[in-house]
């Protein structure tokens, strides 16, 4: 069974930065893209950045040039670090692990660490 455990949200004034982590257990972590999403109160729930096992990334337009997706394959982790943070970037964020295995998607989620930006 995998596991996803995030950590690093609070509360930052506008301009400031946090950095979120996500550790997972099991094997697959090096295999599977790593993402954040993030949901906002009576908004749906939207990709904010992925990493492929390969290091390659993916960002949603709102936060490109702010936001920075890492993993550490050895570690079992990904972080997004998030800079310049908006009040729009308020929500919960959500680590995820995705990948498509004999033909069906298996994917995982975190529990969730709120990110709240006011001043």
């Amino acid at each position: 069974q995998v596991q996803l455990v995030e950590s690093g949200g609070g509360l930052v004034q506008p301009g400031g930065s946090l950095r979120l982590s996500c550790a997972a257990s099991g094997s697959i972590f090096s295999t599977y893209v790593m993402g954040w999403y993030r949901q906002a109160p009576g908004k749906q729930r939207e990709l904010v950045a992925a990493i492929t096992s390969g290091g390659s990334t993916n960002y949603a337009d709102s936060v490109k040039g702010r936001f920075l997706i890492s993993r550490d394959n050895a570690k079992n982790t990904v972080d997004l670090q998030m800079n310049s943070l908006k009040p729009e970037d308020t929500a919960v964020y959500y680590c995820n692990a995705a990948a498509v295995v004999a033909g069906y998607l298996d994917d995982y989620w975190g529990q969730g660490t709120q990110v709240t930006v006011s001043s």
